[in-house]
């Protein structure tokens, strides 16, 4: 057996954070796997193999709790030391579900994080002060739509932004379908489209804020982030399941004063609840407002779900700002009070397709749902 290991190394062990799993299981098996996934989400081996007195103690992932939730599916809370994260993105998400993500029945369901974690990752650069700020809006909801079909050409969607802005929207974003197409090039498309809705602020004296869809890998990722910057642009869009989560942490934290929306492209592919996916950790890695399917719209997320999100994302953390959730996903300018219901003023609502049907008379739909959104009497 060797030497105990160091009183530093042991320190740097201690903080450990909680991953919470619903688990599909016999009653009579939930324990052997509740032990098998604290195995597989931290030494990956059998604990019989190990002989080093720390590895044992500290790193061995443990089993702090099991709970049946309905027939055959449990909660289990398994600790980790915080050091196996290396305080980095992409290597807390491995720790909380790489291995175990491959598993059918195991889905992760929460997080914990110890606050020396947490304060390795600071959050949105402005949240939802900061982005009521961009849009000179002090207590109401923030209003968004979205340039689509991807397909067309820069002019066209510059035309279309002009005319979404004024009909006064607080902020005009990319399609996440539209990155750097021969049709639609990163550069022509941003140029065009934030001369278009300045043109417009001008004529309304609103604050429309244009926001750009980015995409490829780091390199094209930074050069894209720089022709936004050099556009004069406040905020852009990233579907981080796709660019990767330690992406979205770099740009945002090398761009202090650039805020992110973050896109759920691809985040149900991965089975980790949309609550701690799109709320808590988009939020920790540098998003400053998420989209995601509001409940009732074309995608199947509930109403508990949406409150889930909403909360995640909004909730105090620390010295973590808040993330605005923004509801979507097939949503028109009818279910406006609705929603305004259900999340309140400290949201965005964001209303694409609803808008874009009404053809010719774009501006006059879009001016009437940021006049209900200004207008609406908030409980």
């Amino acid at each position: 057996m060797r030497p105990r290991a160091s009183a530093h190394k042991q320190g740097i062990a201690a903080a450990r954070l909680l991953a919470i799993y619903r688990v599909r299981a016999d009653a009579r098996a939930i324990e052997a796997r509740a032990q098998a996934i604290a195995v597989e989400q931290s030494v990956e081996m059998p604990v019989s193999a190990i002989d080093d007195p720390y590895v044992l103690s500290e790193i061995v992932g443990r089993v702090e709790g099991i709970a049946e939730r309905e027939r055959g599916f449990f909660e289990v809370r398994i600790s980790l030391a915080a050091a196996t994260t290396g305080f980095e993105a992409g290597q807390l998400i491995n720790m909380l579900f790489g291995n175990s993500s491959i598993h059918d029945d195991v889905v992760l369901e929460d997080a914990v994080l110890p606050a020396t974690l947490a304060a390795a990752f600071p959050g949105p650069n402005r949240g939802l002060i900061g982005l009521r700020e961009l849009a000179g809006a002090e207590r109401r909801a923030l209003t968004c739509s979205a340039l689509k079909p991807q397909g067309l050409p820069p002019r066209e969607l510059a035309d279309l932004a002009r005319r979404l802005a004024l009909g006064g929207l607080d902020f005009i974003k990319d399609d996440h379908g539209l990155a750097d197409q021969a049709y639609s090039r990163f550069a022509d498309r941003v140029n065009a489209c934030a001369a278009g809705v300045r043109e417009a602020s001008r004529e309304t004296g609103r604050l429309t804020r244009y926001v750009p869809s980015l995409s490829g890998n780091l390199d094209q990722l930074r050069a894209q982030v720089a022709l936004a910057r050099e556009a004069g642009l406040a905020m852009v869009l990233v579907a981080p399941m796709i660019i990767g989560l330690p992406q979205l942490r770099a740009l945002a934290a090398e761009n202090p004063a650039l805020a992110f929306m973050a896109h759920p492209a691809l985040a149900g592919a991965s089975r980790i609840a949309p609550p701690l996916l799109l709320g808590k950790l988009f939020r920790l890695f540098g998003a400053d407002a998420t989209i995601f399917p509001n409940h009732g719209g074309r995608f199947g997320y509930s109403r508990a779900t949406c409150a889930g999100l909403a909360e995640a994302a909004r909730a105090p953390w620390g010295d973590i700002r808040s993330c605005v959730p923004v509801p979507a996903g097939g949503m028109t300018p009818e279910r406006v009070p609705e929603m305004l219901d259900f999340y309140g003023p400290d949201a965005m609502l964001l209303i694409g397709g609803g808008l874009l049907a009404a053809r010719e008379r774009l501006t006059e739909e879009t001016a009437a749902f940021t006049r209900m959104v200004e207008q609406y009497a908030y409980r």
